[in-house]
């Protein structure tokens, strides 16, 4: 019993860091797929650039400014080089939404021809624990039920005309109730 009390603890405490981390990273965002010839350019007027290239509309607005940009750290093997992810960290979160919008709607997105990426800035658990519900997401896709992965990672569906959103542990319990639902996510969970 103790052990267990233990066990929850470190668990409750692990997703508060979690939660504490991603709020810290809350003005962020990660672009993937740059260049690393571009270094002799300042990570933020990389940015800048790939704002005004991408989204022409956004690029004069005065509400959308670089706090800072800084690339990341080679993770993998030193000697073969590999893009690296820049971070850029907005002065306002309206500003972070506005791109990040834009970026949805725009889809494909390039700098100097050479696709690249947007992505909220995310703590390495949370991403983590979004991607063990891509399976979950994929079949409930399939069947209809559009679901969505709310942050932190949460899974939002449709069923039964009404819009359900759980963690995980809690949808294996709701899943019980429901033997159809119980059924097409058996295999996933």
């Amino acid at each position: 019993s103790r052990k267990k009390k233990r066990e929850t603890k470190a668990k409750e405490y692990d997703i508060r860091l979690r939660e504490l981390s991603d709020s810290l990273k809350r003005d962020n965002i990660r672009i993937t797929g740059v260049p690393e010839d571009e270094r002799e350019k300042g990570a933020e007027s990389l940015c800048e650039q790939i704002i005004v290239e991408n989204f022409p509309n956004l690029g004069k607005d005065t509400d959308i400014k670089i706090q800072e940009a800084q690339r990341t750290p080679i993770r993998f093997n030193k000697n073969q080089p590999s893009t690296r992810h820049i971070i850029v960290k907005f002065t306002k979160y309206s500003g972070k939404k506005r791109i990040m919008k834009a970026a949805r709607e725009e889809g494909s997105l390039t700098y100097k021809g050479r696709q690249i990426r947007f992505a909220a800035d995310l703590c390495t658990e949370t991403w983590q624990a979004r991607k063990e519900r891509q399976d979950i997401f994929n079949v409930l896709n399939q069947k209809n039920m559009q679901p969505r992965i709310l942050y932190p990672a949460r899974v939002s569906f449709k069923i039964g005309g009404e819009i359900k959103s759980f963690p995980r542990q809690k949808l294996k319990k709701f899943m019980t109730t429901k033997p159809a639902l119980h059924e097409t996510l058996r295999v996933t969970l």
